[in-house]
């Protein structure tokens, strides 16, 4: 088999409707996985398994809410229904509520939590133990810049991105033994549905291309490769990282220095 070929391979990928998680789902199944898209809307579920099967690929739609523990260990046995066996986990499903610090509710960080990490953390359990009793597999989770940074008013959000960095290097030692890898993906600014009203404004827009060595917002897609390589059997050395793909955001910044 190749280092990168994913023939054979089955992946859930949460969030997989639209946004990052629609293009990985795309690029794991364009290098031969056969793809499990779980998310709650069933519509955009849909066409994206048309696309991969257009494409030539194998993909079923997955109606999942991470909110709801019986639905995401319902996902689990679904896709294990459709496929036997799981090989591949891509956390990416989640959620964002930009507030003050001050002004964050209860109700708010619950809702945040309750995606981001607690059903991250459960749905990654019920297909752990499928991998374990099969000796292998690959966990990747979809972190954030605020993995290892701040952004203003993101503070819930921050917290769960950066238990899942923690998470990772956990989940790493822990499941090890078992020749289970676990990663987290930490995207840099991408272009989404859910951010286009953000990068709309002319100033966010300046301001994210001038803090960037690669002077671009990234596309869904520019997070297919890294995915992949970490759905492989290349990064079958590589466990409880988090590699950020920012277009150079996490290095630093240039000075004004004069002349």
């Amino acid at each position: 088999m190749s280092l990168f070929s994913l023939e054979g391979r089955v992946a859930i990928v949460t969030g997989a409707g639209r946004g990052i998680g629609r293009g990985i789902a795309e690029g794991l199944a364009a290098q031969g996985a056969k793809v499990v898209c779980a998310a709650r809307t069933r519509s955009q579920l849909d066409e994206v398994v048309v696309a991969i099967g257009d494409a030539g690929g194998d993909a079923m739609a997955c109606e999942m809410d991470m909110k709801n523990l019986d639905s995401v260990r319902g996902g689990v046995d679904a896709a294990l229904d459709q496929y036997g066996q799981i090989d591949i986990l891509v956390n990416n499903a989640g959620m964002n509520i930009r507030e003050p610090f001050e002004d964050v509710t209860e109700a708010h960080y619950d809702e945040i939590m309750a995606v981001n990490l607690k059903g991250l953390y459960f749905l990654t359990q019920a297909v752990a133990k499928h991998m374990i009793s099969r000796k292998q597999g690959k966990i990747i989770h979809i972190g954030s810049l605020t993995t290892g940074a701040s952004l203003s008013q993101t503070s819930v959000y921050t917290a769960t991105k950066g238990a899942v960095g923690q998470l990772a290097k956990s989940q790493a030692l822990e499941l090890g033994p078992h020749n289970i890898q676990v990663n987290a993906i930490c995207p840099g600014f991408v272009l989404t549905p859910l951010t286009e009203k953000v990068w709309a404004d002319p100033t966010m827009r300046a301001w994210g291309e001038s803090r960037l060595p690669a002077k671009r917002l990234a596309t869904p897609k520019d997070m297919a490769g890294t995915a992949a390589f970490l759905a492989a059997p290349a990064s079958d050395y590589v466990t409880g990282q988090s590699i950020y793909v920012d277009g150079g955001f996490m290095a630093g910044e240039a000075w004004p220095l004069p002349d």
